[in-house]
């Protein structure tokens, strides 16, 4: 584990061995590539071990079952523009939050993410949307615990990796009562890069950010109905508003090359079937290609696999808030892979992390690591994209429709 080889490979960020330190001699502490990790305090420290024994590195236990998987989307329409990916989270905490509960989850600040919980639902919408940046977990596993032994329900939201810091943290606890909820990760990137992009827009524009959102879902008449273009919005403290959608946004460029993420995610160990977590939630991707009847105007589709039988039944009860039915796991598996394999690590990494350390500005920094989008690219996104082929496949289908009802 990383506290006795400080290689980082072997280290998470989950924060669970800060939590679980009773002497509280473990403390987070950022290191030159804007991540953050465990130090130890070793006059505070009495050896007892039990960071070793919360730390998921050295202890994972998946859950290996039958899968059950549902594709769809929130039946109301504003819970589906406040989401990322379709607002299935949003359902689930309908249906599992109907007393004496509370819901954990990331929540941002400017560019600031980190961990809280809200007790009444209607609080709870300050967890939704993607926030690609790993959030501070502060004292979330032990609220949690605490509002366990008080005899709450708790939903916890996080990372596979967070969600195994609780499970973890919590040892033998009983926790008939808690729902975890994880999301499809690729990755952590590291903050340095967004905080490059906020001295750029400062000194250009003359004021802080505001608000940061990774995935704007869009409004009006011709920004609606934009899921799967990925649009970055970011509103000054000045009001100015800035929207750029994925092929014209250089962090996806970067961060998909893998050149920024967070070290141990090239060897994650939660990439796989087996899941830490009741539920996982992620995007619905492939979905103009084997479910096109769940493509919603592209407003945004949620992929829900639940893991474990309590997700199963939180998953069942959260259908009435739901368009959508079961799918097979064999085909959504398909366009997952981080449900497949951990990123693999850019050769090109530690120079990429030099320049985002060193003096190069954001405009430097996009113009030499960030690739343009081909004419080809465009041409597939924008003339002959998902929503086009999504349009046609339901103009076919109805005229096979017309042709049926001939026939017989």
């Amino acid at each position: 584990m990383y506290l006795e080889s400080l290689d980082k490979t072997q280290c998470m960020g989950c924060e669970a061995c800060v939590q679980a330190c009773a002497k509280r001699a473990i403390s987070m502490r950022e290191d030159k590539e804007g991540f953050r990790y465990p130090e130890v305090d070793e006059q505070k420290c009495v050896h007892c071990g039990k960071c070793k024994q919360v730390c998921p590195y050295a202890n994972v236990n998946p859950f290996c079952g039958e899968k059950y998987v549902f594709g769809g989307y929130n039946k109301d329409e504003e819970v589906r523009f406040r989401s990322t990916s379709g607002g299935a989270f949003s359902a689930i905490v309908e249906a599992f939050c109907d007393k004496n509960y509370v819901v954990f989850g990331a929540e941002a600040q400017g560019l600031r993410v980190f961990h809280s919980f809200a007790e009444d639902k209607k609080d709870f919408t300050k967890f939704c949307k993607s926030k690609y940046s790993q959030s501070e977990m502060g004292t979330a596993y032990v609220d949690a615990r605490s509002f366990l032994n008080a005899g709450k329900k708790v939903l916890f939201s996080g990372t596979p990796c967070q969600v195994a810091g609780l499970k973890n943290f919590l040892g033998k606890i009983p926790q008939e009562n808690l729902l975890l909820v994880e999301v499809v990760c690729e990755g952590v990137p590291s903050p340095l890069y967004v905080r490059k992009q906020a001295e750029y827009l400062r000194k250009k524009f003359h004021s802080d950010i505001r608000s940061f959102d990774y995935r704007y879902t869009g409004r009006g008449l011709f920004s609606k109905g934009m899921w799967d273009f990925e649009k970055e919005r970011v509103i000054l403290e000045n009001g100015k508003e800035l929207v750029r959608n994925r092929w014209g946004n250089p962090y996806w460029s970067i961060w998909l090359q893998h050149l920024m993420s967070r070290p141990s995610c090239y060897h994650c160990q939660f990439t796989t079937v087996n899941r830490v977590a009741d539920i996982t939630l992620g995007d619905l991707w492939g979905v103009h290609i084997y479910c096109q009847d769940l493509y919603g105007d592209n407003l945004g589709a949620s992929l829900v696999i639940a893991n474990t039988e309590k997700g199963r039944d939180c998953v069942e009860h959260a259908k009435q808030y739901m368009f959508g039915r079961e799918l097979k796991f064999s085909d959504a598996i398909k366009f997952q892979g981080p449900l497949r394999k951990h990123i693999d690590l850019n050769p090109n990494r530690n120079a990429f992390m030099a320049d985002l350390q060193g003096d190069m500005d954001y405009d430097m920094i996009n113009r030499k690591w960030a690739t343009k989008p081909s004419i080809k690219l465009l041409w597939q996104k924008y003339v002959w994209g998902n929503r086009q082929k999504v349009f046609f496949w339901n103009i076919a289908k109805k005229i096979l429709g017309r042709m049926n009802d001939v026939l017989h």
